[in-house]
Parts: C-alpha cells; sequence; structure tokens
C-alpha cells in the first residue's frame, strides 16, 4: 500500500480534464499535505518509502513481463494457477488501445498492476526538491539527508531506465510542472534515446556520489540503494544505448517527432561501448569496495554431497539463497512464492497429489537446447557428441545416477550437458535434490517422473514437461496438509555474474578479443564447472577460432548471458537489444507430449509444437503508447509499426 500524500489531486485532475491536457509530470497542489510531508524526519521517511514504492515486483511471474511475453517460457491453455495476461503479448496480441504491461500510463487490468513510472518520477522530484532544501527537515543530519537525496535520484534515474527499455525515446521529467502551468509546458516531447541514456547516466553517477560504500546496518536495511548498485545500473544503461537497438539501427532513419527530429540514432557508435566498458570497470570496482563476490555453496549441512551436486548448488543458490554475497541489488518487496509455486515438479511420491502445485511455467526447447553440453560449447558446436537425434531414447547409467534415475530412459538431449542444465532444468528422469533429501545425500534422491502413470504425472506437468528448478529455493518442501512451505526470497535485479557479462560485452564490442574479456567470462564458467572459453573451443569446438575474433566472441559472450541468466527475466530484453527478437521468436514453440505413457516413453518424447510465436520487425522492439493519449498531447509520437 503506497503512502498518499501525492495521489488525490492527480487522480481529480487526470479524470475531470484529461481531454484538455497531458499531465505526466505534474505537482499535486495538495500544498499542505506536502508541507506537512517535510517538516520533520519520520515524516519524510514515509515519503522516501514511497519513492520506493513503485519498483516493480520482478519476482511476481505474473507482473514481470519478462516471464510471459517472451520465448523462455510456454504455458499450457487455459493456464492453471496463475494470471496470464502478459501471455498475450508472447501470442501476438499487443494493441494500442490498452497495451499490457502499460508503465506509460498505469494500469490494472485482470488482477495485474502496473504503476505510472511518470507518476514514480514525479513523486522523486516532490522529494529532491524538498529534502534538498536545508531549511526544511531539521532534525535530519545532513549525512542522511545526502543519503536519501543519491536514493531518490537512483529512483527518478532507474523509473527512466524503465521507461527508456520500454518506449524507446521518452519525455525527460527532470523537474515537476507546477499545477498553474501554461498548457503547453505540460504537452510534453519525447527526447532522444541518446538524450535520455546520457541523462539517466549522468543521474546515476550524480547519486552514486552520495551513496554509502555499502549498507551501514544491513539487517534493517535490505534492498536500499548504495554506490556499487547506481554504478551497475548506470552500466545497464549505457549498455542498452550501446546496443544495436539504438545504435545504428538503420529500422529507424524515419522515427522523427513532431519538430523533424530524428529519435534514434541511425549511425553507428563504437564510443558508446568504450563508455560503458568504462562504467562495467567503475562498477565491478565498486563491487570489490563493497565485499560483493561471487556466490560459492558452502556445504553445512552434514550430509555427504559429492562435487558435481556441489557446483549445482552453487549455481541454484547465487540466485534463490537470500542475500547473498553475489547480489549487487534486490528489491526486498520483490516476492518469489508464486515463481516457486509456478516452477516446482511433484517430485515427492508421498505427496504426488498436492492440489498446490501445478505445472505452469514450462521451459521452452529452445532454451532447453541453448545450454552447453558438459564439453562447454553449444550442442550445434560439439564435434565430439552428437545431438542431432534429439528425441533419441537412452537409459542413465550408474555412473550418472546423481543427475538421473540410474535405469530410466529419456532423452538424448538431457544427457552430456553442462552443470547449469542439471541445476537449471527439471526434466523426466531427472534428479532434484533439495535440502530435505530423503536420503540425506545426493544419492537416491528426490527425482522428476513425469509420464502417465508415474507420481509426477497430471496437472502438474508443464506444456513442455521441462521446469525452471533453479528458481526454486532448495528449502521448498511438500506438507501433507495439501499444501507446501517456500523459503521466500527477492528476485535479484542485479547479481555480479550479470555485471561481469556486461562488461565483457562492453569490452569485446569496444576493442575485440582481451585477456580481460576472458577474464570474467571464465570467472563465471569456473563457478559453472566448466573449463575457460579457449580450453573449450580449442578442444572441442567444430571452429575452434571462435573465441579469437570480435564475431565469434560475440556469439559466445551472449549464449553465456542466455544460460547464466536463464529463468532471471533476462533473456526477454536482451534480444531486444541486440535486435535478435524478429529472427528468435518468430519460430515454433516446441517441448514433448506430456500425454504420453509410463510404458510409451517414445510416445512421451515425440516433438510437439504447441505455437508459431509472431514478433513483427521493427513494430514490436518498442512498446505500442495508448492511442488515447495521442490526441491529448500533439507532440508525441507513437512508436514505429502501431
Amino acid at each position: 500500500m503506497k503512502a498518499t500524500y501525492y495521489i488525490p489531486a492527480l487522480l481529480l485532475i487526470l479524470s475531470t480534464t484529461a481531454c484538455k491536457k497531458n499531465f505526466l509530470d505534474v505537482v499535486p497542489d495538495n500544498v499542505a499535505t506536502l508541507d506537512n510531508a517535510f517538516t520533520m524526519r519520520s515524516e519524510a521517511e514515509k515519503y522516501l518509502a514511497t519513492c520506493y514504492s513503485y519498483l516493480p515486483n520482478d519476482g511476481d511471474p505474473v507482473s514481470n513481463v519478462a516471464y510471459q511475453a517472451g520465448d523462455e517460457f510456454w504455458l499450457a491453455y487455459p493456464p492453471a494457477s496463475l494470471t496470464a495476461t502478459n501471455w498475450n503479448i508472447a501470442r501476438g496480441n499487443q494493441n494500442v488501445v490498452r497495451p499490457y504491461g502499460n508503465i506509460w500510463d498505469g494500469d490494472y487490468f485482470e488482477n495485474v498492476g502496473y504503476d505510472n513510472m511518470f507518476t514514480g518520477i514525479r513523486t522523486c522530484n516532490t522529494f529532491l526538491e524538498n529534502v534538498g532544501d536545508v531549511k526544511k527537515i531539521p532534525d535530519l543530519t545532513m549525512d542522511e539527508r545526502t543519503r536519501w537525496l543519491g536514493e531518490v535520484m537512483f529512483l527518478k534515474a532507474y523509473y527512466h531506465f524503465l521507461l527508456l527499455r520500454q518506449y524507446g525515446p521518452i519525455p525527460i521529467m527532470d523537474k515537476s510542472i507546477p499545477i498553474n502551468a501554461p498548457l503547453e509546458q505540460t504537452k510534453v516531447r519525447r527526447e532522444t534515446v541518446d538524450s535520455v541514456v546520457n541523462y539517466i547516466a549522468n543521474l546515476l553517477d550524480e547519486a552514486a556520489a552520495k551513496l554509502p560504500v555499502s549498507l551501514l546496518t544491513p539487517s534493517t536495511e535490505l534492498g536500499r540503494i548504495t554506490k556499487a548498485i547506481a554504478l551497475s545500473i548506470k552500466t545497464k544503461v549505457l549498455v542498452l544505448g550501446a546496443s544495436p537497438l539504438f545504435n545504428g539501427n538503420a529500422d529507424y532513419i524515419n522515427f522523427k517527432d513532431k519538430q523533424d527530429r530524428l529519435l534514434i540514432n541511425t549511425t553507428y557508435s563504437a564510443e558508446k561501448w568504450q563508455r560503458a566498458a568504462a562504467a562495467g570497470a567503475a562498477a565491478i570496482k565498486a563491487c570489490e569496495d563493497a565485499g560483493i563476490y561471487l556466490y560459492k555453496f558452502i556445504n553445512t549441512t552434514g550430509f555427504s554431497l559429492t562435487p558435481g551436486t556441489i557446483t549445482q548448488m552453487s549455481i541454484r543458490n547465487a540466485v534463490c539463497e537470500k542475500w547473498n554475497q553475489e547480489w549487487i541489488w534486490a528489491n526486498s518487496e520483490s516476492s518469489t512464492w508464486q515463481l516457486q509455486y509456478s516452477s516446482m515438479a511433484h517430485i515427492d511420491p508421498a505427496n504426488s497429489g498436492n492440489s498446490s502445485i501445478y505445472g505452469t511455467l514450462g521451459p521452452t526447447m529452445q532454451v532447453v537446447r541453448q545450454f552447453y553440453t558438459k564439453n562447454g560449447v553449444p550442442i550445434t558446436e560439439d564435434k565430439t557428441l552428437d545431438f542431432s537425434n534429439a528425441n533419441q531414447l537412452r537409459t542413465a547409467s550408474h555412473d550418472e545416477r546423481i543427475d538421473f534415475v540410474e535405469g530410466y530412459q529419456t532423452a538424448r538431449v538431457n544427457y552430456d550437458r553442462e552443470p547449469r542444465f542439471y541445476a537449471d532444468l527439471g526434466f523426466d528422469g531427472g534428479r532434484w535434490y533439495m535440502q530435505n533429501s530423503p536420503s540425506r545425500t545426493d544419492e537416491n534422491t528426490w527425482s522428476a517422473q513425469l509420464r502417465l502413470g508415474q507420481f509426477g504425472a497430471g496437472v502438474a506437468v508443464t506444456i513442455t514437461t521441462y521446469y525452471p528448478k533453479k528458481m526454486v529455493n532448495w528449502k521448498f518442501a511438500y506438507q501433507s496438509n495439501n499444501s507446501s512451505h517456500i523459503e521466500d526470497y527477492p528476485l535479484p535485479t542485479m547479481r555480479l555474474a550479470d555485471l561481469y557479462l556486461l562488461y565483457a560485452e562492453a569490452l569485446n564490442e569496444a576493442s575485440g578479443p582481451s585477456e580481460d574479456v576472458y577474464k570474467y567470462l571464465n570467472l563465471i564458467r569456473e563457478r559453472a564447472g566448466l573449463p575457460t572459453v579457449q580450453q573449450s573451443w580449442t578442444n572441442y569446438a567444430i571452429d575452434p577460432g571462435a573465441y579469437l575474433t570480435k564475431e565469434g566472441l560475440r556469439t559466445i559472450i551472449r549464449n553465456e548471458r542466455n544460460i547464466e541468466l536463464s529463468f532471471e527475466g533476462h533473456r526477454f530484453w536482451d534480444l531486444r537489444r541486440w535486435k535478435l527478437a524478429g529472427q528468435l521468436l518468430n519460430g515454433n514453440v516446441t517441448g514433448w507430449d506430456r500425454s504420453g505413457t509410463a510404458d510409451r516413453p517414445d510416445l512421451f518424447y515425440t516433438p510437439t509444437t504447441y505455437y508459431n510465436m509472431r514478433f513483427v520487425v521493427p513494430r514490436d522492439y518498442l512498446w505500442p503508447i495508448r492511442e488515447n493519449n495521442l490526441p491529448v498531447n500533439e507532440n508525441l509520437v507513437q512508436n514505429p509499426g502501431w
């Protein structure tokens, strides 16, 4: 529930005069309320919390568009257990009348709510204008005032970034527009992408200078902004601005505003990548100063675990272990309980009828195939392993018992894969280690057995028969009263592996392969139990020299991002900024046939197409602005294709 310092007057204005003005950023005229908000520290702190309250709940698979609107997951129709409003985007039903995922205006539609990011920015502006006045809030110390200003500068920049990521060119709302401003002053214009990127980056620098290196009292401040967060998000912003979508994209040669300004620069600039790389280096230094490092699982269970399981737990718990040392930033209000319910399989035979669990989020075969082989290269690149017949049945051997049920038949594509495959994916015949392992070890532990007639079958099976096991905290446990125990955690908005990959990408794009690029890729691969990039490609790849060229290394870096950050909500945005969505989101959505029975694995492992995705280029790279905004403000122009 948000504080209501700013709402009443604005809602009245919108409901009575929306036909006359476009109020994206108007100060409410309830001056007495605002004056009270900034008379003492305790009241100002409530307003600070209000500025934070616009952060999206990215851990919710219903409200986070990246979970339903791309190709990483698919749902059964009709979907079970969660609202599938944003799935309409993936199915080609986005529209201009009432766009899905509308953060430009804010909306509440079919149990999915989105805040108006311009309202969030206006709230931040009001805070900055008042707290920046040292004559106000006399009981606020100068150190705390400085820190609060830095936090809200960051939030203001971040809300601009969220709008930029969806809509491209947006209005820059640096100052609040007074309620009595002339009509023309309220009719804001969209600024060029380059201008918006520069504005956000500069504001983040200003914020970082005011922020602490790390949290002063972590026990009570989890989720608050630090210098490392500000500089890491700056890197993400600059990488977005340097990426193919916004850097030399000829598709937007005619994308101009009413003043004939080109809104997206169609001339490529290598300097943008150089700037992003410099920002990444500064962010990594800030993370080191704050004691942030790649997570490694320490076995304190007292159980005997094999090295392979310890590696998998390092991969899984880097995301699911609350506030671990790899997290740069997480929104403390971002809950993952529904994400975990939607990602869990029935792995406990004694509770196979537990109705609290539905098979909901099904990783697609495109995602299944993207993981490397055990040799650390793509399955299409490994010259020593043949994956051409992906659905060929194979029986798990005794040596494979940690990842498979020994003697169980499953598909060829599930064998000989890297540790992240077994850490991230649940699949038929695969082991699923949890803290409450019935064997008190990783042998003879829980497993997914999903064919009809087996304990994991029925409504619990996802449409593709795969599960995003990585997103389920290892303390999840079924209970006999038809419920489950969930260890909730906030989805990390940014963790160190993400920053390392952004930095490696920027370095490679700026100057090609280098030891620093390999260093940060290999740090991630080492944690994932893989050889270095150089070793894997030299020894196992069909094209052993791919990592030696900028183009070849670009593909490797993108593969690493897709794998390392799988199911965390990054692929949806990465495919757009790389301009690959038009290629990858126009194919078939495939998986196995979950109607196959226990005695006919050959039928279960029948490649099945569920949908043919449609992505219109260049239209679908940017969100539509709701059409009724355009006649209200004639200075606005619609995104291309809408």
